[in-house]
């Protein structure tokens, strides 16, 4: 997740495949931090950074510079080994690398008009996409291996995804989600599910791959545009209980997919239900959206990631089974907050703030 400002002191950030790491790039090197104890890892401070993946909790990165020094171009990416300290292969290209996924298999790598399909052992390139122009480098990748998908732009006008299976070398579909050009997409981790958000930020929309022209949710995230920063499903084997969002408005958004289920059940049954379509009502519904204001300043870049969700007893005499939602942030202006969402039976939530440390000053 590239910052294209240049006035924070994070230029990236983001979590490893199961989000028990998370990586940062700065303008003096990059570091690796343990996601439950917030333990700095590895740092190497050798120059500006756009990208750093991490490959789960291995010791292999891929790594793209700011292009701030010649050795660290932003067209070069560097698969580095951060246990002998050493690049084991480079991969140059004509024009700037936006975004770059990994999983055991495959290497993704996104530029403005092209994205590369590498296995990831041998290098050997298995396909190219030409894509719409993507200037920020939008995507979103599953990294299960039974479901392996990309998501792309596939318009430039309007906010059309197409999903690509990486496994099979083959388009899987395009999703027609929003009017409006895309600013946000997440796959689920399993790769069943995407969710999106246009420019105008207002909607959020749910959409199940397998059956792609069928809208799952839609979410209405607030009457006025404001920019989605970020998308995280919780993790699940089939649906995610939860769904969080990161905004300019400095809120924390979470949207509540079980539940929704439990009333388009309920409301399908009575007259009005049968009259409106599952994603008017819905995106209309403020029953499964759950909003923490000022969750970081307004206006800084924030990247949230839904890190554990636990089904777990309330403190009631009933016992009645509560959400524990564990969801980690990263701020562009250099913190890490960890915060708590408890959602009960009658959808009611309160949060906690677990933890909070300044990223740029952890030293090991």
């Amino acid at each position: 997740m590239p910052n294209s400002s240049t006035s924070y002191p994070i230029l990236c950030a983001s979590f490893n495949q199961d989000n028990s790491c998370f990586a940062i790039g700065t303008k003096d090197g990059f570091k690796l931090f343990d996601a439950n104890t917030g333990r700095l890892l590895y740092e190497r401070a050798i120059g500006a950074f756009i990208i750093v993946e991490m490959l789960f909790s291995s010791d292999l990165l891929a790594i793209v510079g700011a292009g701030e020094q010649p050795s660290l171009s932003p067209r070069r990416l560097c698969l580095f080994n951060t246990t002998t300290g050493m690049a084991l292969r480079e991969l140059n290209f004509l024009t700037s690398i936006l975004s770059v996924h990994v999983n055991r298999k495959r290497l993704i790598v996104v530029l403005q008009e092209n994205t590369y399909i590498y296995d990831i052992n041998s290098l050997a390139i298995l396909d190219t996409i030409d894509t719409v122009p993507n200037l920020k480098g939008l995507s979103a990748f599953s990294p299960s291996l039974d479901g392996c998908f990309l998501a792309l732009p596939a318009n430039a006008t309007k906010g059309s995804v197409l999903v690509y299976n990486v496994m099979d070398l083959q388009s899987h579909c395009e999703i027609d989600a929003h009017k409006s050009p895309l600013s946000a997409l997440v796959l689920s981790s399993n790769g069943m599910y995407i969710a999106t958000a246009s420019e105008q930020g207002t909607i959020i929309r749910v959409h199940l791959v397998a059956e792609a022209t069928k809208q799952s949710y839609s979410f209405r995230r607030g009457t006025y545009p404001s920019t989605i920063y970020s998308l995280s499903f919780g993790p699940a084997t089939e649906l995610p209980d939860i769904l969080a969002a990161t905004s300019s408005s400095g809120s924390l958004h979470v949207f509540s997919l079980g539940f929704a289920i439990n009333q388009r059940g309920r409301r399908s049954n009575s007259f009005l239900g049968s009259l409106l379509p599952n994603s008017v009502s819905d995106s209309l519904d403020p029953a499964h959206h759950r909003i923490l204001h000022n969750a970081v300043p307004a206006g800084i870049r924030s990247y949230a990631v839904i890190r554990k969700v636990e089904k777990v007893a309330d403190r009631s005499p009933s016992g009645a089974l509560v959400c524990r939602a564990t969801i980690s942030l990263i701020t562009y202006n250099g913190y890490f907050l960890e915060y708590i969402s408890n959602i009960n039976q009658h959808g009611e939530c309160s949060w906690n703030l677990e933890r909070e440390f300044n990223l740029l000053t952890v030293v090991q």
